[in-house]
């Protein structure tokens, strides 16, 4: 099956108040462990229902199994310390610290499994996404290495592990997210060094997601992606996979430079407003000018976990239909595989 300009979502799912506070119930001791994979597997099928109905042709899980884009990895990274391992609400982050050295990755973290449930549950691509190793560096107070990158290259190298793991359980398409790196641009260099150390001997399709941070809906950072050039181009990645709905399209010269498929965020993930499908198909005939259509993907800016479902579903709708108006304006001749996808 071959798709033009095929849809996808970044990773992140609306979380109904009914599963926040399960959640919050089980990180207050007060559920066990199978009720709430129970209730995992019950939203993670909604999830799939809802962005098959949608006509998205690249799902994801939703990462409703997490509980943010931080804790879900480190709590289960042996030599991480979790000082605290109850929450208030799910939501908040730990406070992870790290004593000494990482040892060698001797298992893995589990994604494979989840990987598999989701892959039994839909017959359409799946993108499978985790945070990178710079991120979650950021987040772990360092008390073994006094060194960003030497630390990142230790949790790259678990991930690499899991990576593998992945793979094996049939994944192809993986999607490191780097939310962090906005944040710090002079580390760009140290960021794709830990990038490369995760994709190394991973035969998927790998994509790279950049965005300004996604948390409660506002950004954590501003500024441009010019930062990102020349040192993302040896990144090892297929896809880089960044917003520009909220900021608009005075970046599309700037990542003109990338050489690879790009994911271009056509939805505001941080509105609840609804775009149009003429608004979305004017955000892409913008892209256009700058990527040929079969090395472009459409998607939204970042995950859709602060939106409600029934926003989330309009503008994945809308994204769906703007990208079919495009692409009846294109030539014909013109297909990508959804194996290429991100």
């Amino acid at each position: 099956m071959t798709v033009l300009l095929p849809t996808t979502v970044i990773g992140s799912w609306p979380v109904p108040e009914w599963l926040a506070r399960i959640k919050t119930e089980w990180f207050r001791g007060r559920l066990s462990h199978a009720q709430l994979q129970d209730v995992h597997e019950t939203a993670i099928k909604a999830a799939l229902r809802d962005q098959e109905q949608a006509g998205i042709d690249i799902v994801s899980d939703g990462e409703l199994r997490r509980d943010n884009d931080v804790d879900y990895l480190l709590a289960r990274m042996a030599g991480i310390e979790i000082p605290r391992t109850t929450k208030d609400f799910y939501f908040d982050y730990y406070e992870p610290r790290i004593t000494a050295p990482l040892p060698e990755p001797a298992g893995t973290l589990g994604l494979a499994d989840d990987y598999a449930f989701t892959a039994g549950q839909t017959d359409r691509p799946i993108t499978f996404s985790f945070t990178g190793p710079f991120s979650l560096a950021h987040r772990i107070r360092d008390e073994a290495y006094g060194d960003r990158r030497a630390l990142a290259l230790a949790v790259a190298r678990v991930l690499n592990a899991e990576a593998h793991a992945l793979a094996a359980a049939g994944a192809t398409r993986l999607q490191i997210d780097e939310p962090f790196l906005a944040g710090h641009p002079d580390e760009i260099g140290v960021a794709v060094e830990a990038i490369n150390a995760v994709t190394a001997g991973v035969p998927v399709s790998w994509g790279l997601h950049v965005c300004y941070g996604n948390r409660y809906a506002r950004p954590s950072w501003e500024g441009h992606y010019d930062f990102l050039f020349p040192a993302v181009l040896d990144a090892a990645v297929d896809h880089l996979v960044l917003e520009f709905a909220r900021k608009g399209g005075a970046d599309l010269p700037v990542v003109a430079r990338w050489d690879r498929d790009l994911g271009i965020g056509v939805v505001d993930v941080k509105s609840p407003h609804v775009e149009t499908p003429e608004t979305v198909a004017e955000r892409i005939r913008r892209a256009l000018e700058f990527v040929p259509p079969e090395r472009l993907v459409v998607n939204p800016d970042c995950g859709l976990r602060h939106l409600s479902g029934a926003v989330a579903r309009a503008k994945l709708a809308a994204m769906v239909a703007g990208a079919e108006l495009v692409r009846a304006s294109l030539p014909a001749l013109h297909t990508v595989s959804q194996g290429a996808a991100p």
